[in-house]
């Protein structure tokens, strides 16, 4: 076998390893979501702080200090969170079911007839009470979404214990987590054999500065759109500034989704709420700001040029994360089409200083030569 076809046969089986693995880990995490999920959140957890414990090490903080400081700070920030935004969010709610015969009535009486004078299309004939129940029944599921989980969540002894186990598994896993991380990191270090040490480094130390800059940044970011959104449709007068702000600024990390979203449902809402185009402006000047600091400032400043993905495969690389493992698929797409980004240009760099790539510019280069004489 000449070295042309061994190289071939290398890099074959190299692709077909790669994507074996892949396939069995996927399935693996699959398998055990419910199990992985609290594990999951504790290492991402764990993986944001561990640079804020690292600088407080810095400032000749012990690691325990550092770590427990730390620990209290996103302790802090995600029960501050979670009790500002929960009320708030379940009275907007309340309200929007309230306000539903009124935008009926708005959309029977202006919106249809304005529509079929429009297109000559005939539109009384859709059922809109059934529209109208299913639009009840989903925002009732939203709103009632915490009240109908703990019945079933405190229905028997079992399920008690496996959501409170679950609830005390992510502190007390992501403090440990903190606490031993670059023991983690050193261990599995040393594990590596020693021929292929740099390499691996190499890959981990590109993968750790794309995915960590990334998900810290755009993490920044979608908070702050949120609040931008949020609060400029507020100052408009909008009603449900809050649902449409928080969900506008919670999708960006997908490139034009929030944006799309947040005008969609802001100019629906303008539409049923005031009915002029004098608030349609307010919302296309508050979207607009939202885009100009997302474009100029939040993202360069915040996440720059760290993923270096295609708008269409961050779009991909979240539904394929959504079809294989659902929300939690959702969240840990893009990190992971990050860090496989860095194994693709690693591969490529490897295939363009093979041989065989090498040897296939010397085959083509006679042929390119006599074809120019």
């Amino acid at each position: 076998m000449n070295t042309r076809a061994l190289n071939a046969l290398i890099w074959s089986a190299l692709i077909v390893l790669v994507g074996v693995i892949l396939v069995g880990v996927g399935w693996f995490i699959g398998l055990l979501s419910p199990i992985l999920t609290p594990l999951f959140i504790a290492a991402l957890l764990a993986y944001l702080g561990d640079p804020l414990v690292d600088r407080l090490e810095a400032y000749k903080f012990p690691r325990a200090a550092a770590v427990i400081t730390v620990f209290c700070v996103l302790t802090v920030g995600v029960l501050g969170i979670v009790i500002l935004l929960i009320p708030s969010v379940e009275d907007q709610i309340t309200a929007l079911r309230g306000k539903i015969p009124e935008y009926e009535r708005v959309i029977l009486t202006d919106w249809l007839p304005w529509l079929e004078a429009k297109t000559g299309i005939e539109l009384t004939m859709l059922d809109f009470d059934q529209i109208k129940l299913i639009v009840q029944k989903n925002l009732g599921s939203a709103q009632s979404l915490l009240t109908r989980i703990l019945p079933s969540i405190f229905g028997s002894g079992i399920a008690i214990i496996a959501f409170i186990g679950n609830m005390l598994l992510v502190p007390v896993v992501t403090f440990y987590l903190l606490r031993d991380w670059d023991i983690i990191v050193e261990r599995i270090h040393i594990l590596i054999p020693r021929h292929v040490e740099p390499t691996i480094s190499r890959l981990a130390r590109e993968s750790d500065t794309v995915l960590g800059g990334f998900v810290r940044g755009q993490i920044m970011v979608m908070f702050m759109l949120a609040v931008i959104y949020t609060v400029g449709l507020t100052i408009s007068g909008l009603d449900l500034a809050l649902l449409i702000g928080l969900l506008a600024g919670f999708v960006s990390f997908v490139p034009y989704l929030g944006t799309i979203t947040g005008v969609t449902l802001a100019v629906l809402a303008v539409l049923l709420q005031f009915g002029d185009v004098e608030h349609l402006v307010y919302v296309a000047i508050v979207f607009g700001i939202g885009q100009i600091l997302e474009g100029f400032v939040l993202t360069p400043v915040m996440v720059g040029d760290k993923i270096g993905l295609h708008p269409v495969a961050v779009i991909f690389s979240v539904m394929v994360g959504g079809q294989l493992f659902g929300f939690i698929g959702v969240l840990i797409g893009l990190p992971a089409a990050a860090v496989l980004m860095v194994l693709l240009r690693f591969i490529y760099q490897q295939y363009m200083n093979s041989g065989l790539y090498a040897s296939r510019q010397q085959e083509l280069a006679p042929k390119m030569g006599s074809e120019e004489i």
